[in-house]
This record gives structure tokens, C-alpha cells and sequence, in this order.
């Protein structure tokens, strides 16, 4: 077998030629200028357009106007030969329909190229949206129901204190006829009894959340490597550095499955409203405050004006950034993972200076 540096590659020049015509992904050399060098036929079945159609306008023209700002944005990073992995626009076909594209683009400083390569993930898209939307719904219906239901108990204990009151204002001195009286005080004790339930309802429905939920000692080094390592590749392509610094405290008493989301959201948060011309880097540490465990977490991403989103940052479907992947659910999960369990949570942020929350945590109960 050859082994010079001069060996000829396995595949010969028409095969990479052939390779790139058939390939089912869109491939394409762009300029620094903005307009498409090469594209392959990939590109001109899925847009309809012809390659001498792509070549005759910049490429702006064919991207979905809402998604334009942002990827001449991202294009810039290029141009300083930085790679972009896995960045996600809409492209608009010349019917008219929308396409969702994800693109790994290598620059070519000397050359003032840009190679990429694209996949259609627009199906993908789709599904998430609809399960989004189904979530969305469901989570919707279950607050109705549970607002019914509190409204409910809440409302029926005014009737059924005013029939205790007259019960007490009644005189049993004066009734005469011991099976009414019988009566009377089994009304009596029957309302005392729905009282009471009432209230053990009421109390149910406002500890629901905490009394079903399984808590525990749980390492935060552990939980951050496990998030991390299903986060690799994510962290790896976008340039991610994350510090952790857990020494103020090295264990959380939690429940595991809500600490794993609020991790998994407030990374991935950080590296999706990263700012362009900055490789992303998130911080999180431990401390404890007068007896009470917090996490920080902070980035140096885009920023919130936090006049203009004030207390809507928790909220359902609420989103601050034109970034085309926001659902407004992160934020909202994150919000009730901790005060469901008795914490809080508070923000602070300013426009392309980060953000930076602090989750304080209920104490650990005693040992006994």
C-alpha cells in the first residue's frame, strides 16, 4: 500500500465529483461577499431554484426575512475563521415554503471562502413544535383544573361556616322532641365533619407539589458532569467553557429529576442566547446564606433589559430574544422546579452583559 504523502487518495476525482452531485444534503461554497460559489443539486431541488438563480442574488434573499439579522450576524463570526457547528435558519423556497436548515460551516480565511454543508430538519421541527404545543396545552388545562378545584374548596367553606354559625346560635334548651334534637346534632356534626375536609383539601392542594415529589442528598458535581456528558457535542461545536465551583457546598437536598432540568435549562439556555462575537461561558457555583443552600448561574450572553420583561420572565410560552428555537418553557420549568419545593429565584441582567440568576433552595430538614 502507498504511504508517501503523495499517495493518491481512494476515491478519484470524478468519484468525489459524483459524491458531491448525489448527496442527499446541501452542500455549497459561499464568498465573504455573501453570495453561493457552488452549489450542489441538493440545493436547487429542495429551494427550486437553479444554480445560476442562487449565484445571481446574495444569499440574504433566499433566507427567511425573520431569521436574516441573526445569520448575517453568525456570518461575520465567520469571517474572523471562526467554524460555526450546527447553527439552525430558515430558508424560504421559491414557492414559498419555509424550510428549517442545519448548517456546519468551515471558513477558508486565505481563500475568503466559506465551505458548508446543511440537512433538512425541518420534519424535526415540526414534531418539537407540536409536542411543544401539546405540552403547552395539557400544562394549561392541569392549572385550570387545579385553580377550579382550590376555588371550589375555597369558596363552599363560607357556606358551611355560616350553617355552623347558626347551629350556634341556636338555643337546643328549647327543643323539646329528643328526635329532633337527635337530628339537629347529627346536622351539626356532619357540617363540623365537612369542614374539616374542606380544609384538609384546600391544605392538600397547596402542598400538592411538595408532597409528592421524592427528595435527596443529591452531589452537584455529579449532577453537572451527568448533564454536561449528554450536553458534549452541544458545548464542544458552539466553544462552551463552563466553571464550576462547588466548595461552598457540595450536596443539594433536592428532588433529582427537577435539579437534572434546571441544569440541563440553564445550560442550554446560556448557549443558545450566546452572544456572536463571543464563545460562550457559563458559571455556577454554590453557597449557603444564613443556613440556606443557592445556586448561581451566570453567562456572558446577549443580557435581558429587565425594565421591558420585568415578571414575565417566568412566565409560560414568554420569550425575550428573536432567537427561532424559543418556546418560552425553560425558564417556566426551572421557576417551578424550585418554588414548588419552597425556593426562589431571582435575576439579574442587563442588554450583552449576561445574566445572572441566584436559586435559593429550603433548608434540609434536621436529623432526627
Amino acid at each position: 500500500m502507498p504511504t508517501s504523502d503523495t499517495a493518491e487518495h481512494p476515491l478519484s476525482k470524478p468519484d468525489k465529483a459524483l459524491f458531491f452531485e448525489l448527496s442527499a444534503d446541501l452542500f455549497c461554497v459561499a464568498g465573504y461577499d455573501g453570495y453561493f460559489k457552488l452549489v450542489n443539486p441538493a440545493v436547487c431541488r429542495l429551494l427550486g431554484y437553479t444554480a445560476e438563480e442562487l449565484y445571481s442574488q446574495p444569499i440574504n434573499h433566499f433566507i427567511y426575512e425573520p431569521d436574516r439579522e441573526i445569520t448575517t450576524q453568525y456570518r461575520e463570526t465567520l469571517k474572523k475563521n471562526i467554524p460555526l457547528q450546527h447553527y439552525e435558519n430558515r430558508y424560504q423556497a421559491k414557492n414559498g415554503n419555509v424550510f428549517w436548515l442545519s448548517w456546519t460551516s468551515i471558513p477558508m480565511d486565505e481563500q475568503q471562502l466559506i465551505y458548508a454543508i446543511a440537512k433538512n430538519i425541518t420534519h424535526k421541527k415540526q414534531t418539537d413544535a407540536e409536542r411543544n404545543a401539546l405540552v403547552t396545552r395539557l400544562t394549561g388545562i392541569n392549572q385550570k383544573l387545579k385553580q377550579l378545584n382550590y376555588t371550589t374548596s375555597h369558596d363552599l367553606r363560607s357556606p358551611v361556616n355560616n350553617l355552623l354559625s347558626v347551629f350556634e346560635l341556636l338555643n337546643a334548651d328549647k327543643i323539646q322532641d329528643p328526635e329532633t334534637l337527635a337530628f339537629v346534632e347529627m346536622l351539626k356534626s356532619a357540617t363540623q365533619n365537612l369542614k374539616e375536609t374542606l380544609n384538609n383539601y384546600v391544605d392538600e392542594l397547596q402542598q400538592h407539589d411538595s408532597l409528592h415529589v421524592e427528595l435527596e442528598y443529591i452531589p452537584l458535581y455529579e449532577m453537572y458532569e451527568s448533564v454536561t456528558n449528554s450536553l458534549r457535542s452541544l458545548l464542544e461545536n458552539t466553544r462552551t467553557s463552563v466553571f464550576t465551583d462547588f466548595e461552598a457546598m457540595h450536596s443539594i437536598y433536592f428532588n433529582r429529576p427537577y435539579l437534572e432540568s434546571i441544569f440541563l435549562n440553564m445550560i442550554t439556555n446560556s448557549v443558545k442566547y450566546g452572544r456572536p462575537d463571543l464563545n460562550p461561558v457559563i458559571n455556577i457555583r454554590s453557597e449557603i446564606v444564613d443556613g440556606q443552600p443557592r445556586l448561581h448561574f451566570s453567562d456572558n450572553g446577549q443580557g435581558l433589559d429587565m425594565e421591558q420583561v420585568k415578571d414575565k420572565i417566568f412566565g409560560l410560552n414568554q420569550t425575550f430574544h428573536d432567537h427561532s428555537d424559543s418556546k418560552g418553557i425553560g425558564l417556566y420549568l426551572v421557576y417551578n422546579h424550585i418554588t414548588s419545593l419552597g425556593g426562589h429565584i431571582a435575576v439579574e441582567s442587563k442588554p450583552n452583559e449576561g445574566v445572572h440568576f441566584t436559586m435559593t433552595f429550603k433548608s434540609a430538614p434536621e436529623a432526627s
